[in-house]
């Protein structure tokens, strides 16, 4: 289920259009839904987390929803290169919807260094990162 299709939608939010995908900046946490058949490169990484930093503040801690309603591709090395640049990112979620997203998130857990909790629908990643104790103290 897509962001907008939520109940959660009702709730405040900034929303980042990129030609790649909706990036969704809530209290304490964001969500990104990419474009299907996309390759989620460095430079696209960049381009959104350097808006995220600016709308959360370069010393925040918030949680990260990948919510991959569609299939795209993306180095899974890169979750190392997100937390040496940025570091706010202190737990993340990835919304798988079949087997092969389950596959891909399982892979990236290996190259985050912070927690990655794999959930069956956007409720469940919702729920998880809204509940983290971190996020709690913010």
């Amino acid at each position: 289920m897509k962001f907008e299709d939520s109940k959660y939608f009702e709730l405040k939010h900034y929303k980042i259009e990129r030609p790649f995908g909706h990036f969704y900046l809530l209290e304490n946490f964001f969500i990104s839904e990419l474009n299907e058949g996309i390759h989620f490169d460095w430079e696209m990484i960049k381009s959104v987390m350097d808006e995220v930093v600016l709308f959360y503040g370069p010393e925040a801690q918030i949680g990260y929803i990948s919510n991959r309603t569609n299939s795209y591709s993306t180095n899974p090395q890169t979750w190392d290169g997100i937390y040496k640049k940025y570091g706010l990112i202190i737990a993340g979620a990835i919304v798988t919807y079949n087997t092969m997203t389950f596959m891909n998130a399982t892979l990236e857990k290996q190259f985050f260094k912070k927690s990655i909790k794999r959930c069956l629908s956007l409720e469940e990643a919702i729920e998880w990162v809204s509940n983290l104790k971190e996020l709690k103290n913010n």
